[in-house]
């Protein structure tokens, strides 16, 4: 028996598994319940690799063609995966090992100076956006949305998660509002366009940076909503609505305390923030061996426990915490049908290599958000326990009108105001 049956005969007690080696030799493992699974190794090298350090070695498996899914498809394997490595003492003892080192050495992976900030961002975020095209929704939000209803499709529920993040920052017409990760800009837009707000949206990406800029002065808003491209770090403006949405996970544990220390700084007294972030419900860990190498290099999914002490440290007060549990594993289920859907031309974009990175990337995502412990953290945090409303109510109200004015067609605010500031200037 070679060393990978051996590893899979003691991981694999529940499903059905089927796997063929190298060299021809078909073994069955589980249970034989639940829908059949087969996968090929079609290396040595990779049945090696794979026996050694799965975390890493089976997506660049996946990513080279030399591990294939038979029967079912990738996220059904990982599903199967996910439900086995689960129990106590299930994966080998030099498997867990690695991983031990992989949590100790995992503050070093993360210092994310200005300079490996930038570089970090455009590994992944100064890809094409045609590509992000393929499987984004019409307004570019590439973080979770919010599914209000099973049904929705995936540009209502991003729609909700925009209603939903206005809520819970309280907003009210004219605030200056600052934007951290702003992205494409479909946030900044919003915010401006439904509350007449001032909006300076920081980001790192060049790419991104390009199309939101484009997209304000195609939509005359220029003089009201500002992108730039800045390390929130080097900001020193005030602002009475901080947002984040998607850019925590970036910031790496070695620099948390520096993040709410500044935002403590740049929040006006009786201002709001609302961060939103991936995080995770167990205890801290490290960071996917395949994500932090192809992915996300230098990016780190928090626990909880991480996440407060920092805040309280920063003199912040924390108003209201909701965790969103399944609903980034519906958005990235939309995601990865939408990318399938429009594979080929990734493959003409870059090529079958990287097509096949981002399927698996995809894939084992929304199996970590249904099948593992992440999740998705909105902190909502002010300087005073007295700035907001004492009972949630006000949220629901904000989301009502919001709903029922896009539902209904009614006229927006003015989305351009002539001799307005300029967001980037601020207001102290």
């Amino acid at each position: 028996m070679s060393l990978l049956t051996t590893i899979a005969s003691r991981i694999f007690r529940t499903g059905s598994l089927t796997l063929t080696e190298p060299d021809g030799t078909v073994t069955s493992f589980g249970d034989g319940t639940g829908e059949h699974i087969h996968i090929a190794i079609r290396t040595p090298a990779a049945a090696r690799a794979i026996a050694l350090d799965p975390m890493l070695a089976m997506p660049e498996a996946w990513m080279d063609g030399t591990f294939e899914v038979l029967e079912g498809d990738i996220l059904d394997f990982l599903r199967l995966a996910f439900e086995n490595t689960g129990r106590k003492g299930s994966n080998p003892l030099f498997t867990r090992t690695v991983e031990g080192w992989r949590v100790m050495l995992r503050r070093f992976q993360q210092l994310n100076t200005l300079a490996r900030a930038r570089e970090n961002v455009h590994r992944h975020y100064d890809l094409s956006g045609e590509m992000y095209r393929l499987f984004l929704d019409a307004d570019m939000q590439y973080s979770c949305a919010y599914f209000e209803r099973p049904d929705m499709t995936l540009e209502e529920a991003q729609e909700a998660k925009k209603r939903h993040i206005a809520a819970k920052l309280d907003m009210k017409p004219g605030l200056c509002v600052l934007d951290i990760g702003s992205g494409w800009g479909g946030l900044g837009l919003y915010l401006a366009r439904r509350f007449d707000a001032d909006v300076l949206g920081v980001t790192l990406s060049t790419e991104q940076h390009a199309v939101a800029t484009e997209r304000a002065r195609q939509e005359g808003m220029e003089n009201q909503v500002h992108f730039e491209l800045r390390d929130y770090r080097k900001l020193s403006e005030r602002f009475d609505r901080i947002v984040s949405v998607g850019m925590f996970e970036h910031v790496g544990v070695n620099h948390y305390r520096t993040f709410f220390n500044r935002t403590a700084t740049l929040l006006k007294p009786n201002g709001t923030m609302l961060l939103h972030t991936i995080g995770r419900s167990g205890p801290p860990s490290a960071t996917s061996a395949f994500i932090r190498k192809y992915i996300f290099p230098g990016g780190y999914i928090p626990a909880m426990s991480e996440v407060l002490p920092p805040i309280e440290k920063a003199g912040l007060v924390v108003t209201d915490v909701e965790v969103l549990r399944l609903h980034y594993a519906e958005t990235l289920k939309h995601w990865r049908e939408r990318f399938m859907a429009n594979r080929a031309r990734a493959v003409e974009i870059y090529d079958e290599r990287f097509a096949r990175m981002w399927e698996f990337y995809l894939a084992a995502s929304e199996a970590s958000f249904r099948w593992q412990d992440m999740v998705v953290f909105q902190f909502q945090l002010t300087k005073r326990n007295d700035t907001l409303p004492i009972t949630r109510g006000y949220m629901a109200k904000v989301e009502d009108g919001l709903r029922r004015t896009a539902v209904k067609g009614l006229p927006r605010e003015p989305v351009k105001k002539p001799g307005r500031k300029r967001a980037s200037t601020g207001r102290q």
